[in-house]
């Protein structure tokens, strides 16, 4: 499928969690969903999304051994399928539970409800790394390559209406992110429109 969309949810788990025989109750649920053999309590959640690219060609690539490292090691989305064509709706689907639209010119500000919005209710802190975003906190609809459509966090008035926009950040924020122990609880990263190097980002 030209336009399949490969989503990775990686789940880090127990080792991020905190140690179980604490007493809060996060550690207590931890504890218990580990005792009985479900997934355990996640601190950091991580969606990667790769674009226009099968599924046998991202996963067990040589290119790409350090995602692969990762979805070996915490989590692999075995099951995940498109919703719908072109990959904009999927976007939608992935955090807003909907196919809002699939054009992909689609330019506006979106009221529905989304993660956005159930992460800041949560307490929760999150960001969307964007390759070749403009600038933090930008919600236009230029800058190729970069791509809004590849971007639905920038849609929600959750975000464009609030200074939540400082979470809308260029992939290049990561490694510094990562490298300062600074990754939000919940992280979305997205690609340009720029084909997938042979090298992982």
């Amino acid at each position: 499928m030209k336009s399949l969309l490969c989503v990775f949810l990686i789940l880090l788990a127990s080792a991020c969690g905190g140690d179980p025989s604490s007493s809060s109750p996060n550690s207590r649920a931890s504890a218990a969903l580990q005792n009985a053999g479900t997934v355990p309590f996640s601190t950091h959640v991580f969606i990667v999304v790769e674009e226009n690219h099968s599924y046998s060609s991202v996963i067990g690539s040589s290119s790409m051994p350090y995602l692969n490292s990762l979805a070996s090691k915490y989590g692999l989305a075995k099951q995940y399928y498109a919703n719908t064509h072109p990959s904009t709706g999927n976007y939608f689907m992935l955090t807003a539970g909907q196919i809002i639209t699939n054009n992909d010119s689609f330019c506006s500000t979106l009221t529905q409800d989304n993660v956005v919005r159930h992460l800041i209710a949560a307490g929760k802190t999150w960001k969307s790394y964007s390759e070749s975003l403009p600038s933090v906190g930008y919600t236009g609809c230029g800058g190729y390559p970069y791509a809004r459509k590849h971007n639905p966090l920038s849609c929600f008035s959750d975000v464009v209406n609030s200074s939540e926009k400082s979470n809308l950040v260029p992939f290049s924020k990561f490694p510094s992110d990562l490298a300062n122990h600074t990754l939000p609880q919940y992280s979305f990263l997205v690609p340009n429109l720029l084909p997938m190097h042979t090298t992982e980002l």
